[in-house]
């Protein structure tokens, strides 16, 4: 007999080397609330979906999705909500500039700017004509500066808690090398940084979960300004330059005045890639802009069997 297979379909894309998964059929009704509301549609009633999508066996912990949805303003082209292999995303820097990447090699936008709704505010993104996209992301700010966390086995670390459209430990001071083959240990550290700043009780504004750690190094390259390596919600480590994970640290530096309005940061990445990143002042807070490219790798469409054991996915 035969049997019932949902089928999703996705374009994979990569922006500077961390992957993205856009879902531009077949995903879930979320209804027509706020992109906020959609959102805990989404992890309330079809939670199993986003791990089918991301997870092994059709994903992997790198894999960030984006499910693209009608938006509620209608000046923003397309709505969307990010999640990974563990949940959700309020805002991706490199997933927005993949979506805006993914909707031109759909034909559904031309260079120029467009307007994107996320579930923590609009963001405008420009498709240039060189193929790069340009992406102001929501106001950023620096929530808390120099706050010390023991973490067992590693010793202290000091660091700015921020938010880019995701929540932030930033440490600019530490022994490790920023580099590939350092990677386990990269992980490793930056894991047991987000389990002590946990258990010490260390929150963003209102409690909220810092997810994100980021630790910074002199640039390879040197024409930039400084490398990163950021351990994301999860395991996973960005392969790219974080577009939140740059915005949470331009913010820093303006509350710092290192970083001017209008000047360029260049942040490398973990494989030697950039973000090119500027600010505009909104009091205390910046509106951040960041600028990279994304390279279109897959079409192809997801199948769902209903007796398949791993149709929502191999959770760890």
């Amino acid at each position: 007999m035969p049997t019932e297979c949902r089928t999703a379909r996705v374009i994979d894309s990569h922006t500077e080397g961390e992957p993205t998964r856009v879902v531009v059929e077949g995903g879930p009704d979320l209804g027509s609330g706020s992109m906020q509301e959609r959102l805990e549609i989404f992890r309330s009633q079809f939670d199993s979906f986003r791990a089918g999508v991301c997870c092994e066996p059709r994903g992997s912990e790198v894999v960030v999705g984006a499910l693209l949805c009608e938006p509620v303003d209608r000046e923003c082209v397309t709505g969307v909500i990010f999640f990974n292999d563990i949940g959700y995303l309020g805002m991706c820097g490199h997933g927005t500039i993949g979506v805006v990447r993914t909707l031109a090699h759909l034909g559904r936008l031309q260079p120029g700017r467009h307007k994107i709704e996320t579930p923590v505010g609009i963001v405008e993104a420009e498709l240039l004509d060189d193929g790069s996209v340009r992406v102001r992301n929501v106001e950023s700010y620096r929530y808390k500066s120099a706050v010390p966390v023991e973490v067992p086995g590693f010793g202290t670390f000091t660091g700015d808690i921020a938010w880019g459209g995701n929540w932030f430990f930033l440490i600019g001071t530490h022994p490790f090398e920023l580099t590939l083959a350092n990677r386990h240990q990269l992980v490793q550290v930056s894991h047991a940084i987000r389990e002590s700043l946990a258990r010490a009780g260390v929150t963003g504004a209102d409690g909220a979960y810092i997810d994100h750690i980021e630790l910074f190094g002199k640039p390879v390259h040197a024409e930039n300004s400084s490398r990163n390596f950021v351990l994301c919600p999860g395991a996973s480590f960005d392969r790219s330059p974080c577009g939140t994970g740059t915005s949470a640290k331009m913010a820093c530096l303006y509350a710092d005045g290192v970083l001017k309005v209008g000047q360029q940061w260049r942040q490398e990445s973990i494989l030697g890639t950039h973000f090119v990143g500027t600010v505009q002042g909104v009091g205390d807070r910046v509106l951040p802009t960041i600028q990279g490219k994304a390279w279109i790798t897959g079409e192809s469409t997801l199948l769902f069997d209903e007796t398949d054991p791993f149709r929502g996915g191999i959770l760890y």
